[in-house]
């Protein structure tokens, strides 16, 4: 005998707990049902049910099954993970065991029902599997409904058009009947070797994944879509998918179908229920399976909440043979109900729309118990979701858990008195039975996103921690919000309480739109700043848009098709800010800063999590910028204090080449405890200095801008240098606490007309200025002497030296002479090694090389301020 041909498969997995043979249950009934097989459902069932059993009770293992369509009947393979545990053989001779004892009971089942079983060990699992034979089919009535009465048959067409599609294996039209064409409009030729797809609109619904491509590979499937007609419009139909094979094995798929109003003509009657799960299972209780929704979810369920809802909405649709259905759950304090799903509406403007449950306009007030609505013509706002959608009748049932409003769950049709009691109760019972899983998927979804946002806002808190720059702070705000939390996003900043606001930084997920806008909000009246926290909301974006885009396609259809490229961009920002737009205050120290607004596009609201969300980051967003200002405005006071500390531009000494390089320590500090000054004293006489205060910062500069006024001050009243360097010292003392000891070297340069330069310097505790001679050698310039600020009585001297065409003078400060790298250190020798390279160079080249020697020395930022001043009379 030949291998049977297997023409479907379909396989599920269960975990070894109880419930899992119900769900087998419901798995084999459905598959077999959707293979238009139910003269053995039920004997699948009761087989199916106990093999289970002993798998995931009895064995404690998961169980694989799997049902395989044959030629001539179907073939249902239970697996189990414990081979060890083998199948009881029954001796011939042994009574037939009792109905309660464990082992063993389901294979007798398979010996009474099935036209053959079987038993196949492998190392790893255990697979017991029985076959059905399908019956015979006679020539007859299988299924029939009740006689009724002319007026309440359906209503369709006086001609009904069936149209018949064949699809192939790469979902191409092959057959395109008489029917289809005159449906469509679209002739066979034009059609064969398309795609389907491209002439069904397949609804798009968020949270399932089944499309057309999916669907034409399924055994059967029935549902709604619309056909794309050749005159433009969308017409909707009711069709029968069923999936074939040719004589050589090749698969294709056959669509019948009707206008959507035609469905009776192809609707399957709704599946009958069965009472063969009576008395199966070892220790289990009856489970009446009283209407199709009992397992509205299918198997398997999905995994996250929006799956489960719009797989709810969807079979309550079906159900109750509706246009439309929608599922809304309740906020924490159950006064409001927010839209989750929805199927059959016009427009996503609903989803996560929110409506108070019982007070106030517009009030959901069946949202606690059953509802029926007749007519909604008769009782405007009744149900205010479906205002303007077009549905005339509807019944509503809430979902309860332990007596807690949960959510609310409604069918509507466009048709008035279509829903009875009957239905109600229908849908109640439906709702009983999904209500616990709905919360349970809804409080896993809710831990879920706790833990999203609190994991983004320590994100968005070290992000916003780690600049102080107001501009780069107003960057991140709008990012860690696009497209994280809104469509668009801009930010007003208020410079003064009394001030306007400022529209200061734009961001779309889009980049195309930035600029349109941008152009948008800048000519639109900024919101009003309000201290009180929590979003509002603010349409007049929307609604400058709307208007905006409507004046330019007016316009261009005055000018001409060659205007067309303006209406595009209007439309587009009209798309993008026409959805819900939200405006949260940026308050810091108990002040309004600024506004941030978010925005979605057309027919898309803010879930309540997501504004709770965004509320808590425009706080920390707005401590962060007030901050990024205070220390914006404090670096700017603190700059320019710094710079007036620095001596202005250095004066041009004839005949003597100057250069100086300064490189304070510390991040944002311009000046330090190190300065230099080059001023002229009188005709033919310039003074010089470089110091260095004890220390760095502030304190040192405060000390650096006393000596540097008051060397200029005494220079000019014609002191001499030992004086000008005493009544220095005896000012530093003055200062008492704040007083710091400072070493300085102070000389007066007198440039000569017939070339060379006479210096005449005092040196106090400061490092010794160095000579370069034109030969290369170097010698220090001057003898130390005590430092400033330590002692009341000084005894100072000058020294007179003359510098000579192509001689430099080199005068530093200890950051240069004490640059260290581990245990080395640079001294004095390093630097006069250094300057005997400096040979014919300029001042200003001297400097610099002495500079890179210095940074070289070390890979380590500098501890200390460094000033270099170097001297050179040219040749």
């Amino acid at each position: 005998m030949g291998s049977a041909v297997i023409t479907a498969r379909a396989a599920a997995t269960f975990e070894p707990v109880g419930r899992s043979v119900a769900a087998a249950r419901g798995f084999v009934r459905d598959t077999l049902q959707g293979w238009g097989l139910a003269d053995i459902v039920d004997d699948a069932v009761v087989l199916t049910s106990e093999l289970v059993t002993n798998a995931v009770v009895h064995a404690g293992t998961s169980a694989e099954v799997v049902c395989l369509r044959e030629d001539d009947g179907v073939r249902i393979e239970v697996v189990d993970r414990y081979p060890e545990r083998e199948v009881p053989i029954r001796d011939a001779t042994q009574a037939l065991p009792g109905p309660d004892r464990e082992g063993g009971r389901g294979l007798l089942l398979c010996a009474a029902l099935a036209t053959r079983w079987g038993v196949d060990y492998t190392a790893s699992d255990k697979r017991v599997w029985f076959r059905l034979a399908l019956p015979e089919r006679p020539v007859g009535t299988r299924t029939a409904g009740p006689a009724i009465p002319d007026e309440a048959l359906p209503v369709t067409e006086t001609r009904v058009r069936v149209a018949v599609v064949q699809i192939d294996r790469a979902g191409l039209v092959t057959v395109w009947n008489e029917d289809a064409e005159e449906l469509s409009g679209y002739p066979a030729e034009q059609v064969v070797g398309k795609h389907l797809t491209d002439y069904a609109a397949w609804p798009h619904t968020p949270g399932t994944g089944t499309g057309i491509a999916e669907a034409l590979l399924l055994s059967r499937w029935e549902g709604t879509y619309g056909l794309r007609c050749a005159d433009g419009r969308t017409v909707p139909v009711y069709a029968s998918h069923l999936r074939i094979r040719d004589a050589e094995g090749e698969p294709s798929t056959v669509c019948l179908l009707v206008r959507d109003h035609e469905r009776a003509v192809l609707q399957s009657p709704a599946r009958s229920t069965s009472s063969s799960d009576a008395g199966v299972g070892s220790g289990e209780s009856r489970e009446r399976a009283t209407d199709p929704f009992e397992v509205f979810i299918g198997s398997p369920a999905p995994e996250d909440l929006d799956g489960l809802l719009q797989r709810t909405v969807e079979r309550a649709r079906d159900m109750l043979d509706g246009d439309a259905a929608y599922l809304l759950l309740a906020t924490d304090d159950e006064t409001e109900l927010e839209v989750r799903a929805s199927t059959g509406l016009t427009s996503a403007r609903h989803r996560f729309a929110r409506v108070p449950v019982e007070a106030g306009s517009g009030r959901y007030g069946s949202a606690r118990m059953p509802s029926v609505h007749e007519d909604l013509t008769s009782v405007p706002g009744a149900v205010p979701l479906l205002t303007g959608t077009g549905m005339r009748s509807v019944v509503t049932v809430p979902l309860k858990v332990e007596g807690r409003l949960t959510g609310s769950l409604g069918v509507a049709a466009e048709t008035p008195g279509r829903y009875t009691n009957e239905e109600a109760l229908r849908l109640q019972f439906a709702a009983d039975r999904i209500a616990l899983a709905v919360e349970s998927a809804r409080l896993t979804e809710l831990e879920r996103l706790r833990r999203g946002s609190l994991s983004f806002l320590v994100e968005a808190s070290d992000l916003l921690a780690g600049t102080l720059d107001r501009d780069q702070t107003l960057a991140l705000m709008a990012q860690m919000t696009v497209p994280t939390l809104a469509s668009w996003c801009a930010v007003y900043t208020i410079a003064e309480p009394a001030s306007d606001p400022e529209l200061a930084y734009v961001l779309h997920e889009d980049e195309d739109l930035i600029d349109g806008l941008k152009a948008l909000l800048a000519k639109v009246e900024p919101p009003e700043p309000v201290l009180s926290p929590g979003a509002r909301g603010w349409s007049a974006p929307g609604e400058a848009a709307h208007s905006t885009a409507l004046r330019t396609s007016l316009r261009s259809l005055l000018l001409g098709d060659e205007q067309m490229s303006a209406p595009g961009a209007g439309l587009a920002t009209a798309s993008a800010v026409g959805g819900e737009t939200v405006v949260m205050p940026l308050v810091a120290r108990n002040r309004v800063i600024g506004m941030l607004t978010l925005g979605k596009p057309t027919d898309e609201r803010f879930r309540q999590e997501i504004l709770e969300l965004a509320e808590d980051l425009s706080r920390r967003a707005a401590l962060a910028l007030d901050n990024a200002r205070l220390y914006s405005e404090r670096t700017a006071i603190s700059q320019s204090l710094q710079r007036s500390l620095l001596p202005p531009e250095l004066p041009q000494v004839p005949g003597v080449e100057v250069e100086v390089i300064y490189r304070a320590a510390g991040e944002g500090n311009e000046v330090g405890g190190d300065f230099y000054d080059l001023f002229p004293i009188r005709d033919g006489a310039y003074g010089f200095a470089i110091g260095d205060v004890c220390g760095t910062g502030p304190q040192a500069a405060a000390v650096t801008g006393l000596a540097r006024h008051a060397l200029r001050l005494l220079a000019r009243e014609g002191f001499t240098g030992p004086a000008v360097l005493e009544r220095l010292n005896t000012a530093i003392l003055d200062e008492g606490s704040r007083s710091r000891f400072l070493t300085l070297l102070y000389g007066e340069v007198w440039p000569r007309e017939e070339g060379g330069a006479l210096l005449k310097v005092v040196c106090a505790g400061h490092p010794l200025p160095l000579r370069l001679r034109q030969d290369g050698s170097v010698e220090p310039a001057a003898e130390p002497q005590p430092l400033l600020g330590v002692m009341d009585d000084l005894e100072l001297y000058e020294q007179t030296l003359t510098l000579d065409p192509g001689d430099v003078l080199l005068c530093v400060t200890d950051g240069v002479t004490e640059r260290r790298e581990g245990t080395r250190m640079l001294g004095d020798d390093g630097l006069a090694e250094c300057l005997t390279t400096c040979t014919g160079l300029t001042a200003g080249a001297v400097a610099a090389r002495i500079m890179r020697a210095v940074e070289r020395f070390a890979s380590d930022a500098p501890s200390d301020d460094m000033a270099i001043l170097a001297m050179r009379v040219p040749e």
